[in-house]
């Protein structure tokens, strides 16, 4: 058995869908832009540096799911997802996908971004198996709150064995592969027989060329 991971954001997306969705929401006058932009650049700087506070930034961006009817959320996010996302898509995303479901992989997704943005951006990909941070509902309303663990940073490793226990699948037996951008995703990448940095940042990177680990671009 064979399993393919790809981290989302910058990775198979030239960009990042959260700060996306964010800028989505800013334009259609949902949020003041300068007081969102403000916060936002100040979590997306803690996560470039590796001291992000999940739930706090998650809370940040769920709101707008307890401020609004979620029909109107809904019909929001796939105006985003043909806007945003689909011009987002790194132009060979498709192409290491198709190979890998050629090869007969097990194809995942894994992400910190939250289910509820990330989802419809999996089914663009085509890829049916996905691992987000996931947003908590009481009775079919979102909270604005997390539940489980957050697939943020070691959080992904543990998430992973999750999954894989739930399918029943021993994935640390099988040829695996995990293609990510982040220094946040070192514990994963430790984990699999393939790492890949994918168009990397500077901290990665270095480190990748240390180990001998495969760099690649998308973009």
């Amino acid at each position: 058995m064979k399993l393919a991971i790809f981290d989302l954001d910058n990775t198979l997306l030239a960009g990042d869908s959260d700060l996306g969705w964010g800028h989505y929401l800013v334009a259609r006058g949902l949020y003041d832009a300068q007081q969102y932009g403000a916060a936002h650049a100040g979590f997306y700087q803690d996560y470039l540096q590796g001291c992000l506070d999940i739930y706090a930034y998650q809370k940040f961006q769920l709101r707008v799911l307890i401020e609004h009817p979620l029909e109107e959320v809904l019909a929001w996010r796939a105006d985003y997802v043909e806007r945003t996302i689909k011009p987002m898509i790194a132009i060979h995303s498709f192409d290491l996908i198709e190979k890998h479901r050629a090869a007969g992989a097990l194809l995942l997704i894994i992400t910190a971004t939250n289910r509820f943005v990330s989802e419809p951006i999996a089914e663009l990909l085509g890829i049916d198996n996905l691992i987000a941070t996931e947003p908590e509902q009481v009775n079919g309303r979102y909270t604005g709150e997390l539940t489980g663990i957050p697939s943020y940073a070691e959080g992904k490793v543990k998430r992973l064995h999750l999954w894989a226990a739930q399918q029943g699948f021993d994935w640390q037996a099988a040829e695996s592969w995990f293609y990510s951008d982040s220094h946040n995703d070192i514990p994963l990448l430790e984990q699999v027989t393939h790492p890949v940095a994918v168009d990397p940042d500077d901290t990665l990177r270095s480190l990748a060329l240390q180990r001998g680990w495969a760099v690649i671009s998308l973009r």
